[in-house]
């Protein structure tokens, strides 16, 4: 930090295994993923290639190496996998993560029906080789999964060798864990943590609404996804308590009150 604050909660250090921000990068030539780690090494995790966007990345090797050499766990979204699956080209993208050097990979079943034993299988396999993130969750809209089945795909994802969970929303952000209009599905969320770990637990986060919510149930180690290169260091900022979203969320009582009561001294 550039200057001294009190009452900042402490964050996590890198290597983090909680307070994880995943940043997606839908796009990024080589040099904005150059400018984006001078600003954002120090706060961000892991970096997603959004989708199946590694297919068609100019300068893919020379990309991966800038987010790799800042520190920064690379990995292809979960929907170039599943386009390998689909293709039965499972092995494919097995020697694809060894051409890459990739330390890890996403397995996902947002586009394609994949039985879940299938895919807790798939999840075995993989963590053979890499560190698992796997997803949970529909990306389509009406489709609704009862707490239940999600807690329950959790575990099981887990206990096959999945690092962490995703809890999928979309880069819309109202799908999965969030309500059509944007809202938080609490009774979903809720449900969930008290059965799974919620440092186990990735939620993606799009939007700030999102974002403030889960930072305010959960604190500022939480783990968050999908966040928006741009966003990166916004989003620090609203979990150690430096935006109006969540400015009083970590001063003390006391404080609060003498604040109201005396105003600025």
């Amino acid at each position: 930090m550039n200057f001294s604050l009190k009452q900042i909660p402490e964050r996590s250090a890198k290597p983090r295994q909680a307070g994880l921000t995943m940043v997606m990068d839908k796009g990024l030539s080589l040099r904005e993923a150059e400018d984006f780690v001078s600003v954002n090494a120090g706060y961000a995790d892991l970096l997603k290639l959004g989708f199946g966007s590694a297919f068609v990345t100019p300068h893919l090797e020379k990309k991966i190496k800038v987010y790799r050499d800042a520190g920064l766990d690379v990995y292809f979204g979960g929907t170039l996998l599943e386009a390998f699956i689909v293709r039965k080209q499972f092995d494919d993208y097995l020697r694809l993560l060894e051409k890459y050097k990739m330390t890890h990979a996403e397995l996902s079943d947002g586009s394609i029906s994949l039985p879940h034993d299938k895919k807790c299988e798939l999840i075995k396999k993989l963590s053979k080789h890499v560190t698992v993130v796997s997803e949970v969750g529909s990306k389509e809209e009406g489709i609704i999964i009862h707490p239940n089945r999600w807690i329950e795909m959790m575990e099981k994802e887990l206990q096959a060798g999945a690092w962490k969970v995703i809890a999928e929303a979309r880069e819309s952000g109202t799908v999965g864990i969030y309500r059509p209009n944007g809202r938080a599905h609490v009774t979903l969320i809720n449900k969930i943590v008290s059965r799974v770990p919620q440092e186990k637990i990735i939620w993606e986060t799009p939007n700030k609404s999102g974002q403030t919510y889960f930072i305010k149930v959960f604190g500022a180690n939480v783990n968050l996804g999908n966040i928006a290169p741009t966003e990166t260091l916004a989003v620090e900022t609203l979990r150690i308590g430096l935006r109006s979203d969540t400015f009083f969320s970590f001063i003390d009582a006391k404080s609060k009150a003498a604040f109201s009561t005396d105003g600025i001294e």
